[in-house]
């Protein structure tokens, strides 16, 4: 399957500003299952990209806007191929728990297990883990897990605005009610709680059941994955209660949102901000080969008898100029 993506994001300013700073993590992952085959940024006013991979292997882009500016325009565009993921079993073996040791994680697992400023425990999670017997786990770490996506699909009620972009878990916990960024942070917090190293990916999710999934179709998306040295990392979305598969397109990974926001930034001006964002993801063709865009313009002729190698080289460079 391959789709196309485009992420359009606009900055509207109420007065000109003087300089905008700007970090992206947007670019979907090329790993496992998911290959991207395209990616282009282009920025109004336009800039001069930069990039590095931060150090959870998630390219980053960023630019300065150095003229003054009254919007601030980021539009990506993406074309990646996803391929079916093997099948992940009904439950782990009796022994998974116990795999959990140093022989099998390394310095990063353990770092998963940790608190992170979005996912911690707190009064209000422990009240929740009381109330849908979550304080320990009560099976093999996968069906644990897999209960764990459904208690908190069944428990709150997806709704928009209720939370913002910085509210600590507690705020869902209190309304009932969030989004997918909060359904994955509580996640998170119970997982590490139980010794699950556990990982927060933000990326798109592609609606082909219309009016099923309970994320918003023009928006990004965000769901858990959590490591079970048997099988590895697998990918669990409490917000819809299903296991990610080939409709959700990974973009980056971190201990929670705090480490993969898609765009990140400041300006300097007594400006206030307005932010408008469109999210498109669509099933497309393959993207064609670079060679399969080339048209010959003017064929190869052959070169006279008497000409020498100096003449042909030549007469080669003059041909690529014109």
């Amino acid at each position: 399957m391959f789709y196309s993506i485009r992420h359009i994001t606009r900055f509207r300013y109420s007065q000109p500003v003087h300089e905008s700073v700007m970090e992206l993590r947007m670019q979907p992952r090329s790993e496992g299952p998911q290959a991207l085959r395209n990616f282009q940024i282009t920025s109004n006013p336009r800039a001069q990209l930069y990039a590095y991979t931060d150090y959870l292997g998630n390219a980053v882009y960023h630019f300065n806007v150095l003229r003054a500016h009254e919007e601030l325009r980021i539009d990506v565009q993406a074309v990646v191929e996803v391929t079916p993921r093997p099948a992940v079993p009904q439950a782990a073996d009796a022994l998974e728990w116990q795999r959990y040791n140093p022989y099998n994680l390394t310095d990063d697992h353990f770092d998963l297990m940790e608190p992170s400023k979005f996912a911690q425990p707190s009064q209000a999670l422990r009240a929740f883990a009381l109330a849908h017997d979550l304080v320990e786990p009560q099976s093999d770490p996968l069906s644990a897990l897999r209960r764990l996506s459904t208690s908190i699909h069944d428990a709150f009620e997806y709704e928009v605005g209720v939370t913002q972009v910085h509210s600590p878990i507690d705020h869902a916990l209190a309304e009932k009610r969030g989004v997918c960024q909060d359904f994955a942070h509580i996640m998170i917090a119970v997982a590490r709680g139980w010794g699950i190293p556990t990982r927060y990916v933000s990326g798109y999710l592609h609606h082909r059941r219309k009016g099923q999934d309970r994320s918003g179709e023009d928006a990004t998306h965000a769901w858990v994955e959590a490591y079970l040295p048997s099988l590895g990392w697998i990918g669990l979305d409490p917000t819809n209660d299903i296991e990610a598969g080939d409709r959700h397109i990974r973009v980056a990974v971190g201990r929670d949102y705090a480490d993969v926001p898609p765009t990140r930034g400041t300006y300097k001006g007594e400006a206030e901000s307005e932010l408008a964002i469109a999210v498109n993801v669509d099933p497309t063709q393959a993207p064609l080969r670079h060679e399969e865009f080339l048209r010959v313009t003017r064929p190869l002729k052959p070169t006279p008898p008497s000409a020498t190698a100096a003449e042909r080289l030549y007469h080669q460079q003059q041909q690529q100029q014109q």
